[in-house]
């Protein structure tokens, strides 16, 4: 059951079988369909998100009424609206399915508790906190530094699945490009 969960899990924590039956009796497995959406700007974000299975992306919409978007997560990762999460405040993101989807969510209100009971998962939320940060240290940085030609051949050498399963307009979105720069881009490579 959840084989990504849990050995993902495993492969930074142990957990025995006992453990990880009472860590499922805290989470709550969901699918969703493509395009749906598991926030929208103004809620309150009530769980943090593990990709089961598909693809989930962060966005918000611009003054200009353009969608720009922040944050992917696929199999074996995490998402959520961390500020919205943690201070239980308004959203001023949203977390849509990119594909029909299977996800984990850890429920904010039963998260506290779910620690105490497994300390060994506020190790592996720590190590996921500090990757998360550095990844997106990282993308600033990218950012500042190279082309917007360069940060394209970047993701695409780091994240070659992403490109396959992201449609355009959003790779485009995500990279602050337009949809047509990354098609002379791919063509380009090709």
């Amino acid at each position: 059951m959840y084989p990504n969960f849990i050995a993902h899990l495993k492969k930074h924590i142990s957990l025995n079988d006992e453990e990880v039956e009472l860590l499922l009796s805290y989470v709550k497995p969901f699918s969703t369909r493509k395009k749906d959406f598991l926030i929208k700007e103004g809620q309150v974000c009530k769980a943090n998100y593990f990709v089961e299975q598909g693809l989930l992306r962060m966005f918000f919409i611009n003054n200009k009424g353009i969608e720009q978007t922040t944050q992917f997560a696929l199999e074996k990762w995490w998402i959520a609206d961390y500020m919205s999460l943690t201070m239980q405040t308004a959203s001023h993101f949203y977390i849509q399915a990119v594909e029909a989807s299977t996800i984990i969510s850890v429920p904010h209100h039963k998260q506290d508790e779910l620690l105490k009971q497994l300390p060994q998962l506020e190790h592996y939320f720590r190590l996921m906190m500090q990757r998360a940060y550095a990844a997106a240290q990282m993308r600033v940085k990218y950012f500042h530094v190279y082309s917007k030609e360069e940060n394209y051949r970047q993701f695409v050498s780091l994240f070659p699945d992403f490109v396959q399963r992201i449609p355009q307009y959003m790779l485009a979105s995500y990279l602050g490009l337009t949809p047509e720069y990354v098609s002379e881009l791919r063509k380009k490579q090709l």
